[in-house]
């Protein structure tokens, strides 16, 4: 069963790899030279890039023109599929000169990447008050999620800090993705001590596909990071809850619910925002990331398939959920249609 499911898996792989990495450039080469849209070339690139990809992803390879050929080419190639396909549509409905089409879907896609790549270098601050009665005085907190350093360099981590560096706040929390690659040197984290505020982490899968992950998670501690492995922190009325990724929906929800005080305002801080349907009503807030709001539009709409809560807030009795678009991108460095945020959350008493 895991040798077909694998099999699948791969064939899929190579599927996609033609659709993104090949099929686009061949509508191009329809619209500008009248050529077939699939030919024997074709197949062979296909073929070409699929290994590349597949010894990228299996060796964690970090050599920079593979890194880049497939994760920005990944981010190009989706945003060229809508576009050529887009191309295509009106090509079958309307008079329009192919090769004229063809240079308005190269410019478009040139354009749209161009400012997608601009826009995954930002990074927002987004605000959110919490009202409750179970507080008798204001905490502010910091929400991180899918930093994904090893995708991304120190220099983002440094830019999150630069970003909350002179805001007065409580405590700094991680919502798992924040490290995603064997080749990232723990010791950058050291500009985290200059915080010298609580900071608490949740894994999310990424951690779990690092080379010897268990040993790395156990070192964050050297670095003052609070790793909550189903555990609970409390802090001035609030009962911080960690629930780790590597667990089924269960074992998450009965790890909840054996946490979680009534008399205190429990916030539980979990990778996947599926868990809330199954512990709102014990729950005054959960924070989660991992959807990104899709990173690159019209992804969203595949990840609302999976994730029915994908991006922002969300209320249910007196419960609330914020799923955070994450604080940095995965594979291709772009956002197009989401940001990169950092959440600071008030919680009041009025």
């Amino acid at each position: 069963m895991i040798t077909f499911r694998r099999s699948i898996f791969y064939i899929v792989i190579f599927f996609v790899t033609y659709l993104i990495f090949v099929y686009p450039l061949d509508v191009l080469n329809y619209f500008l030279f009248k050529e077939s849209i699939f030919k024997l070339s074709s197949l062979l690139f296909t073929v070409i890039s699929y290994l590349i990809i597949i010894f990228y992803f299996l060796s964690h390879n970090t050599f920079l023109p593979i890194k880049l050929f497939v994760n920005e080419g990944m981010g190009i190639g989706f945003i060229s599929f809508w576009v050529v396909n887009l191309g295509l549509l009106v090509d079958n409905f309307y008079s329009i000169n192919s090769p004229a089409l063809g240079v308005i879907c190269f410019l478009s896609i040139i354009i749209i990447t161009i400012y997608s790549l601009i826009n995954g270098r930002f990074i927002n601050l987004k605000s959110i008050k919490i009202i409750s009665s179970k507080v008798d005085e204001e905490i502010r907190l910091m929400f991180i999620s899918d930093t994904h350093l090893g995708s991304n360099s120190k220099k983002h981590l440094k830019k999150i800090l630069i970003k909350i560096k002179n805001l007065e706040f409580d405590l700094l929390l991680i919502g798992g993705d924040f490290i995603d690659s064997s080749s990232f040197d723990l010791d950058d984290l050291d500009i985290l001590k200059n915080i010298n505020k609580p900071i608490l982490f949740i894994s999310g899968n990424h951690e779990y596909y690092i080379k010897d992950y268990e040993n790395k998670l156990k070192r964050l501690n050297e670095y003052d990071i609070q790793f909550l492995d189903n555990e609970s922190f409390k802090f001035k009325k609030i009962n911080f809850i960690g629930i780790s990724d590597n667990l089924t929906l269960e074992t998450q929800k009965n790890i909840a619910s054996k946490l979680v005080q009534e008399d205190l305002f429990n916030l539980i801080l979990v990778h996947k925002p599926t868990l809330w349907d199954h512990v709102y009503e014990k729950t005054d807030l959960m924070l989660s990331g991992h959807t990104h709001n899709g990173q690159i539009f019209p992804f969203n709409f595949f990840v609302r398939l999976q994730f029915k809560n994908i991006y922002g807030l969300y209320e249910k009795l007196t419960s609330i959920l914020y799923v955070s678009s994450g604080s940095g991108c995965w594979g291709p460095k772009m956002r197009l249609g989401s940001n990169n945020e950092i959440v600071d959350i008030l919680i009041s008493k009025n």
